[in-house]
């Protein structure tokens, strides 16, 4: 794999974003090859998954340029049909997956960072469900991961507004589980792996189980308002603005 890095130790897999010229921004390719990455460690004998960003941050989100490139309505849907197999696997992966956030983690990959079992942030780190800035709506399944954690009224607020939150903003809400270092990661890793983790991931699944339709229906809807959202003048203003590096000037249409 070239944009995503999988290395084992002892019971723990890490999965590393890895297009770190691009802030690690999520195109096709590496949708695809982080994906394949999830399927490998579902088969592993791995207890934890910890997914992280190489270079400056996490993910700067869904890579502009390849959305530029691509109006074509069926490589639309096979990217979203892969951002939905993400979301899907690691909801019910029968592993305990951890988020680390350093730099930024906006738009879809704030959504793949909630959508891990705990996430961890350094105090440096920038997050922000952001889609409303170029008139789309979150997708990876943001709207369910956000309900999950903080419930409809103050999700609503996070995704209209499309604020970019600090760390400890993030936390504060209820976005983040703890604010910490590398250091961190390991001492969480360690306590989980100190426990009966089999009964860990049972009661994962279990809730996994509760909730998969809601996820999967979300993830269908997310697609589908998607779509009708590409085609509408305030998401080709976005897009203009964020190239010229200017505000948008929303017409409502």
């Amino acid at each position: 794999m070239e944009h995503i890095v999988l290395s084992y130790e002892d019971r723990v897999a890490t999965i590393e974003l890895n297009r770190p010229d691009a802030l690690n921004a999520l195109n096709e390719k590496m949708l695809a090859e982080l994906l394949q990455a999830l399927k490998e460690v579902e088969k592993s004998e791995a207890d934890i998954v910890v997914i992280r960003g190489r270079g400056k941050g996490f993910s700067a989100g869904g890579d502009i340029k390849t959305m530029l490139q691509s109006t074509n309505e069926h490589s639309f849907i096979e990217v979203m049909e892969t951002i939905k197999q993400i979301a899907i696997t690691l909801h019910q992966l029968p592993k305990l997956t951890i988020s680390y956030v350093h730099g930024a983690a906006a738009g879809l990959g704030f959504s793949l960072a909630l959508a891990c079992d705990y996430v961890i942030a350094n105090e440096q780190a920038r997050v922000a469900m952001n889609f409303i800035g170029i008139g789309l709506v979150p997708d990876g399944g943001g709207h369910f991961f956000l309900k999950r954690k903080i419930g409809d009224v103050k999700s609503k607020q996070i995704i209209w507004e499309g604020k970019v939150m600090s760390a400890q903003e993030a936390y504060e809400v209820g976005l983040i589980d703890e604010i910490g270092d590398e250091q961190a990661i390991q001492q969480k890793v360690t306590e989980w792996l100190a426990k009966p983790i089999r009964a860990m991931i049972a009661t994962k699944q279990l809730y996994a189980h509760l909730s998969e339709e809601q996820l999967l229906n979300t993830l269908q809807m997310e697609t589908a308002y998607q779509a009708k959202m590409r085609k509408t003048k305030d998401h080709e203003e976005g897009i203009r603005a964020f190239l010229e590096k200017r505000r948008p000037h929303f017409s409502g249409k």
